[in-house]
């Protein structure tokens, strides 16, 4: 993420006026050695207290998203991360970069298990709606229903077995391959 586009997390997060772990990473090419006291917000930290934790590069992921305490998850939308989410129930603020991560975000969108956090027409990031979309999945009505439908995906998976995820996920690139999901321009 460049500097902006951290800043403008930071104060969408700041906004959302909700609780939160934050996991900033940097690029290995990170040549100028850039640290969160470089890239956070001026005053960040002193301002959200102990609303929120920002770590730097990795947390254990896996563990925080099983904790019953986790309202939401905003993610790139790397595949793995949404098996994840879905494994325990989580509902996606979904925040998607490149290559796979913007079919992966319609897709927890169609299937009705999370927002997309829309750019703008430069494909910017924008704090205010970072800041709604995050609210409304964790405490907003529309949240109540895609928090449902994560719990739905969630109990099936136990159900069925860990194994079983597997035939989701062969639905899913059924759904892609049969180019129901398309981009932009390809819609016009």
């Amino acid at each position: 993420m460049s500097r902006e586009e951290i800043h403008e997390v930071a104060y969408g997060l700041e906004l959302s006026e909700v609780s939160f772990i934050w996991v900033v990473r940097f690029n290995p090419d990170n040549r100028e050695g850039d640290g969160l006291a470089q890239v956070l917000p001026e005053g960040f930290i002193k301002r959200i207290g102990d609303k929120g934790l920002v770590m730097e590069n990795w947390a254990p992921q896996v563990k925080i998203l099983a904790s019953d305490k986790v309202g939401g998850f905003v993610s790139h939308c790397g595949w793995n991360s949404v098996l994840e989410s879905m494994k325990y129930g989580v509902p996606i603020v979904a925040m998607p970069m490149h290559l796979d991560q913007p079919i992966n975000a319609r897709l927890v969108v169609e299937l009705g298990l999370g927002v997309e956090v829309k750019r703008d027409g430069y494909g910017r990031l924008d704090r205010r709606e970072i800041g709604e979309v995050i609210k409304m999945v964790v405490m907003g009505k529309q949240g109540v229903g895609v928090q449902r439908k994560a719990m739905e995906i969630s109990d099936k998976i136990k159900c069925k077995g860990d194994e079983d995820i597997n035939v989701l996920v062969r639905k899913l690139e059924r759904l892609c391959n049969q180019g129901i999901y398309k981009t932009n321009d390809e819609q016009m």
